[in-house]
């Protein structure tokens, strides 16, 4: 754009150059410019701008430089310019002059060639309206039925004819709360917020398979029932997705709150159309009003959507907006006029399920809804789940296939769905026989978890054997917590004047900090200078650990180590090591507990401050509180370890 205005100048101030003096040349090229400005604006318009920026006076000035303050308020649109620049500054601002009339040509062209296109689609939009309109007019005067219609009509009914019997998944379903196995506190908590003359906004944390869903769903019958409740017997359970509920920043479409289908372009009903009506459609918060409405993995909801479903909870109805609607048409229909002026009721009580943590969910909703914990499915759990299906599906285990089933799993409906399949093995390997005679076998229950490559869901498990340098720690994640195997060696220095201590980077930073701790809590207490070997940790399968929960086990590890003594293997630790040997409190302690019973663990060690955290009836398993490194000494080690102390 920058050479075509100097083009134009050049072209209009070029002749005999040669024979112009510099005032001659700046002269013709200030012409030059207005000559353009001219061409921009149109003569009129041009004077117009001039007498409104106080510069038409100037513009006429036979000065050359009172001429060229003019085209500086022209062109920048700056009446408070009043000062004539001096004649050897002209140059310079003519300069400027010319790149502030490329930009404004530019932006011309864009502006343009944006209005040509805005242009060319609306006259496309209207072609497609016009022919849909012509469209419709044939089906009308055609009526509304052909030869390909009725023969799809046809199949459609040969189709609901042809049914298939109760699928497994069904069959299984908890039907009442005695089949929810392993929550009975949750299950009695849960129905207690939502069965009150007050009902509570719920969020349900737990891993996936345990329950939840199908809690809620009894937890609202239960509550239809009892006197005093605000649930009538139409109350409905509405059920979603939060992973499948977007935010449409067109608002064109919400199934979850709502929208409006605008008569022209998102499809409103074919009589409002042609009246320019536009059509309210409540969404499912409006549809669960006076009963439940249940969000599975509300946290993967999106945030701008749960900004609004907070409105929504405040309010207790959703409220429509369209630049369509007129409410002195006399054509709009009395439910329209009542849904834009008055919102559609949504006066409900929000259960939301999730398998994240509570810190990742919306701080905003977490504040206006109490909180229901599943805890993880034990061993045990699974093995009532899988023989209560049997008896479901009318058929015979062998001894153990349970317990097979639980070694795989620690989800309810993962269990059920191997025991269908193994069923489905079973019932191919029995054909002809009847239901109620057919026996599951342990063959056929390892054929299915080899065809569906299961691994084993427990990796470490407890024993009553005792070993030098190895210690089980705790970790979680999610709602699941785990066994950590942590082993340490120590030989003496390679080097004389001092060893070296090495730990394997992938368990993270916290964690290697948790050594050099543990270093000054064996010299604290044994007098031992760690530095005088050559000590490797390691954290076995390359596990992360998050924070320093880490530091009490690795303490015992590399105690044993130096010292040779062994650990018990049916003993787990948890805790933080602080240098002065005091173990502190760490995170996820029911989680960690759960998991260590999966793994057979008999013990397990927990800092005093997270005695609280301990979850109430837990069976199984005995938990230690303790305050100092000294305390553990032993449980880990045995009764005999007073020599370990200095």
């Amino acid at each position: 754009m920058k050479q075509v205005i100097e083009k134009f100048i050049k072209a209009a101030s070029t002749d005999n150059v040669r024979h112009l003096t510099e005032k001659e040349i700046i002269s013709r090229q200030v012409n030059a410019i207005f000559e353009l400005l001219t061409n921009i604006y149109g003569s009129d318009k041009l004077v117009l701008r001039a007498s409104k920026l106080d510069a038409l006076n100037l513009m006429r000035s036979e000065k050359l430089e009172e001429r060229v303050l003019a085209l500086q308020i022209l062109v920048f649109e700056d009446p408070t310019l009043n000062e004539v620049s001096r004649w050897e500054e002209i140059p310079k601002i003519l300069d400027s002059i010319e790149d502030e009339i490329a930009d404004i040509l530019a932006r011309r062209t864009v502006e343009e060639d944006i209005e040509r296109k805005i242009t060319e689609k609306m006259h496309q939009r209207h072609e497609e309206y016009v022919r849909e309109v012509k469209m419709q007019v044939l089906k009308e005067c055609s009526g509304p039925e052909n030869v390909q219609t009725l023969k799809k009509l046809a199949v459609l009914e040969k189709l609901e004819r042809n049914k298939l019997s109760t699928s497994a998944v069904d069959l299984l379903r908890p039907k009442s709360f005695e089949d929810i196995i392993g929550q009975e506190s949750a299950v009695k908590a849960l129905v207690s917020k939502l069965a009150s003359p007050f009902p509570q906004h719920i969020i349900i944390y737990g891993p996936p398979g345990v329950g939840k869903t199908s809690a809620a769903r009894l937890a609202l019958e239960v509550a239809k029932k009892i006197k005093g409740s605000p649930f009538s017997k139409e109350g409905k359970f509405v059920e979603v997705d939060g992973t499948t509920l977007r935010w449409d920043p067109r608002e064109i479409t919400n199934p979850l709150l709502g929208s409006v289908h605008d008569p022209i372009y998102q499809g409103a009903r074919r009589d409002m159309a042609e009246t320019g009506i536009p059509e309210p459609k409540p969404g499912l918060v409006t549809e669960a009003h006076g009963g439940v409405l249940f969000i599975d993995e509300i946290g993967d909801m999106d945030p701008i959507l749960q900004n609004k479903l907070l409105k929504v909870l405040e309010d207790k109805r959703v409220y429509f907006e369209s630049s369509y609607y007129d409410p002195h048409d006399p054509n709009v229909p009395k439910y329209v006029k009542k849904l834009f002026e008055e919102g559609a009721p949504a006066d409900f009580i929000l259960i939301g399920a999730t398998t994240r943590d509570p810190e990742e969910l919306n701080p905003a909703i977490r504040s206006r809804c109490t909180e229901v914990y599943f805890e993880p499915l034990t061993p045990e759990d699974i093995i009532k789940i899988v023989q209560q299906a049997a008896e479901k599906l009318a058929v015979k285990l062998e001894d153990g296939v349970a317990e097979i089933i639980s070694n795989y799993t620690i989800e309810g409906r993962k269990a059920t769905n191997i025991l269908c399949d193994t069923y489905a093995l079973a019932y191919y390997n029995n054909r002809g026989k009847e239901n109620n005679k057919i026996t599951i076998t342990k063959k056929e229950v390892y054929e299915v978890i080899q065809t569906g490559r299961l691994v084993p869901n427990v990796t470490q498990k407890a024993s009553p054997e005792m070993e030098v340098g190895r210690v089980f720690g705790l970790g979680v994640m999610g709602f699941l917590g785990s066994v950590l195997e942590i082993e340490a060696v120590a030989f003496p220095p390679s080097k004389e004047g001092g060893g070296s201590i090495r730990f394997n980077d992938t368990a993270g930073s916290m964690a290697k900090d948790s050594v050099f701790n543990a270093a000054s809590v064996i010299r604290k207490i044994t007098g031992i200078d760690i530095s005088s070997y050559d000590i490797h940790v390691n954290i076995v399968g390359g596990g992360r650990i998050d924070g320093p929960s880490a530091g009490a086990a690795i303490t015992i590890a590399l105690l044993s180590a130096i010292e040779e003594r062994p650990v018990k293997q049916d003993v787990a630790v948890t805790g933080e090591i602080s240098i002065q040997g005091r173990v502190r409190a760490v995170g996820g302690i029911p989680e960690k507990i759960y998991g260590a019973r999966q793994a057979g663990i008999k013990k397990v060690i927990i800092p005093e401050e997270n005695a609280k955290d301990v979850p109430v009836g837990i069976k199984g398993v005995t938990i230690i509180p303790v305050k100092k490194v000294e305390e553990m000494l032993p449980h880990v080690f045995g009764e005999e370890c007073s020599s370990l102390v200095s």
